[in-house]
């Protein structure tokens, strides 16, 4: 999850895109049954606006409710990766099976409009929701999944989720995206990467160069799992330097995460 509020709400910009220089391996072979990013990688990560398949990246991280499987196909014949975004840690009110969601999983607002944290204690109402939403990613053929808000126990959610909570429903998620054959990325939740690192395929960081954590991404890139990060407060100057020797995939986004982006 972002850390701050969008600009204005329903805000899209749509930016000539700014590429990066391509990968030297642009097609990462898959490990056992499924794919396996390495270090290094360059990505966009487009949720909002007219997606632009034209940027000259390996790896491409786009919300998996707004595409057709048609998208990914056609992502797949140009050569790219593709990542389905998901929210696994909060309710929003805009996907089509909001509704399937009881009240009483339902908690405080988590910054954006429309959306609520959920109480992730209550595996026997969310596992099953969660899998068809991963069911979805597969038969749309992506080849990974990035699950959203798995931090909840950090904030203020309205209900009283520990760490062992957190890293029982993010080893829950992980599973289910697994059994699916599809590579699952922790998404920031810094504090439990020394026990999560076994059962994640990569990372997905927002701001760590502004909050002086990239260091505790390493564990990542150590053991060969591509770290995926922006910034959007910070330019690129600013951060890339550090990022490239970390070996992290960084690059600046706005925080609408349109098209635009200024990569290391």
């Amino acid at each position: 999850m972002r850390r701050l509020p969008p600009l204005l709400a329903g805000l899209l910009l749509l930016a000539t895109a700014c590429t990066a220089a391509p990968d030297p391996d642009p097609d990462p072979k898959p490990t056992g049954d499924r794919w396996l990013p390495k270090p290094g990688l360059a990505w966009q990560w487009q949720l909002s606006g007219r997606l632009d398949p034209t940027v000259d990246v390996p790896v491409y991280d786009i919300d998996g409710f707004d595409h057709p499987a048609s998208t990914v196909k056609d992502l797949h014949a140009r050569g790219r990766k593709v990542i389905c975004y998901l929210s696994t840690g909060a309710w929003e009110e805009f996907r089509p099976d909001a509704a399937r969601f009881p009240k009483s999983v339902l908690g405080k607002g988590n910054g954006w409009e429309g959306e609520r944290w959920l109480d992730i204690r209550r595996t026997d109402v969310l596992e099953p929701l969660m899998a068809k939403r991963l069911d979805m990613c597969r038969d749309k053929g992506f080849d990974a999944v990035e699950p959203d808000n798995m931090d909840g126990y950090r904030n203020r959610t309205g209900f009283p989720l520990t760490a062992a909570d957190q890293l029982r429903y993010n080893r829950l998620i992980a599973g289910l995206a697994h059994d699916r054959g599809l590579a699952v990325g922790l998404k920031n939740d810094l504090d439990q990467i020394p026990k999560l690192l076994p059962d994640f395929d990569f990372a997905v960081n927002e701001q760590c160069a502004e909050y002086d954590e990239c260091g505790r991404l390493t564990p990542f890139v150590a053991a060969g799992k591509a770290v995926f990060h922006v910034e959007y407060e910070l330019e690129a100057r600013e951060f890339c330097p550090q990022a490239r020797a970390l070996g992290l995939s960084s690059m600046q986004k706005r925080y609408e995460l349109g098209v635009w982006r200024r990569a290391c």
